[in-house]
Formats: C-alpha cells, sequence, structure tokens
C-alpha cells in the first residue's frame, strides 16, 4: 500500500561550537500543519538513516495509520568518516562541541523554526554504532533536553561505561538499546577489529540497576544496516 510522503527539506545551519556550517535533513510528515505540536527525533548518520534505514517511509506509514505520535525527523549527515570519528568517538577532537551543539544551538533553531512541544520527553537521539555512542553521551550530559534515546549497535568503552555509572538523573531518560549477537567481532574505520557484544552487555548491566525506562536486547545479527533497518519498526512504535 502505498501512504502519503512526508517531503524532506535540506536546511543549512551554522554552528559557533563546532566553527561550520552543518547541514540537515528533516523529514515533515504529509499532513504537517503549523497548527500541530511535533516530536523530534535527531538522527546522527542523518543520510544513512533516510537511505539506508529508510526511516521516512517509515514514518509514512505509522503516521498515516496513526500507530505513533506527530513526528519532525532531522538527520545529521556526517561529511566523511574523520569527521564522523572527530564528533562522534568519545575521546573525538570534536566530541563535546558537537554535543554541545546538538543542546544549545540545534534544539533551540528547531523549536523556533518548528511547532515542537518545548520538553525534554518529546525529543528523541538516534544514532547507530559510533552515532549511537555520541547520542548516548548528550542525552545522559542533557537529560533535561533528551528524553529519549535510540540505541543501535553503540561503540562503548570505558568512558562511556563511567558516564553511565556515574549519571544521576535516570528516570528522566527512556532507552532503546539493540545489539547484535554476532558482533563479536567489528571492523572498525580505523582498521581495528573489536568486540562489541561483551561492553554493551556491560552497558545494559548498569542501565537495568538504575530506574531508567529501558528496553534491551540481543537480536539476531551484525554490526550492519541489514539488522538496523528492520528493527527500526519496532524502535520507533516503542519510543513514539
Amino acid at each position: 500500500m502505498a501512504f502519503p510522503k512526508g517531503t524532506i527539506k535540506e536546511l543549512t545551519f551554522h554552528s559557533i561550537e563546532l566553527g561550520e556550517d552543518i547541514q540537515l535533513l528533516v523529514y515533515l510528515p504529509a499532513n504537517f500543519s503549523p497548527l500541530y505540536k511535533y516530536s523530534l527525533l535527531i538522527a546522527q548518520d542523518g543520510r544513512d538513516y533516510f537511505q539506508l534505514g529508510r526511516i521516512g517511509r517509515l514514518a509514512d506509514e505509522f503516521l498515516f495509520e496513526r500507530e505513533i505520535e506527530n513526528l519532525i525527523i532531522v538527520g545529521i549527515p556526517y561529511k566523511n568518516v574523520e569527521d564522523r570519528r572527530r564528533k562522534y568517538h568519545p575521546k573525538g577532537a570534536q566530541n563535546q562541541p558537537y554535543i554541545r551543539f546538538l543542546a544549545h544551538e540545534l534544539i533551540p533553531f528547531l523549536d523556533n523554526e518548528f511547532p515542537t512541544y518545548h520538553m525534554g520527553s518529546t525529543r528523541a537521539l538516534i544514532g547507530d554504532s559510533l552515532g549511537a555512542t555520541v547520542s548516548l553521551m548528550t542525552a545522559i550530559q542533557y537529560p533535561h533536553t533528551f528524553g529519549k534515546v535510540l540505541l543501535q549497535s553503540p561503540y562503548v568503552d570505558d568512558q562511556v561505561l563511567e558516564l553511565a555509572r556515574d549519571f544521576s538523573e535516570p528516570e528522566l531518560v527512556e532507552i532503546y538499546h539493540v545489539i547484535g549477537n554476532q558482533e563479536t567481532e567489528v571492523q572498525m574505520t580505523d582498521g581495528k577489529v573489536s568486540d562489541f557484544l561483551s561492553p554493551n552487555r556491560d552497558l545494559s548491566k548498569i542501565f537495568s540497576e538504575k530506574p531508567f525506562t529501558y528496553f534491551y536486547e540481543e537480536i539476531v545479527g551484525n554490526h550492519t544496516w541489514t539488522y538496523w533497518q528492520p528493527d527500526l519498526r519496532r524502535a520507533l512504535k516503542m519510543l513514539f
């Protein structure tokens, strides 16, 4: 069945924190109206989520069937592999400026540009791999700004585990967390091979011991869109 299609607007937004222009891909539902209020989903790896994840088509279907609330999806594409690592990796040179950009610059811009709810509980971050890592770090650092985070196979190191362990306001954040059961030898962009499954289990244990609203599953699959894409159907419904 063909569903009414939303539109994707391309905007360019200058970030003072990052000292560069950031491209935004903004999905607006087919029935978008300034008379309605909308929740926000902000996607790292933005172009990947639209092209490989087909997140816009999923939203078209769910919104038409009234299976999710009114939603605007904002994708932030990365420029190249080095740019992605600089911004998303916990030890990346622009990691903290990027997190501040999301909380202090992007949200005020989107709230001014679109009819959004101005509440953390209606704003979600999503990402895969390193994109999930920076999404989680942002939600932990700004839980009053981002109340939901959707993690698909996050990269987890000691810094991420420590952040999760020390987080003192878990009741503010809702977490959806999946990892593939075959993610024991993941080829990293720096050429190294890494076990993603074990540290994700460690992270899940920390989350489970705190009062997060938390969903965790080890899905059948490896570190690819072949498995992240179908998982989005459940993820979007659970969080929205």
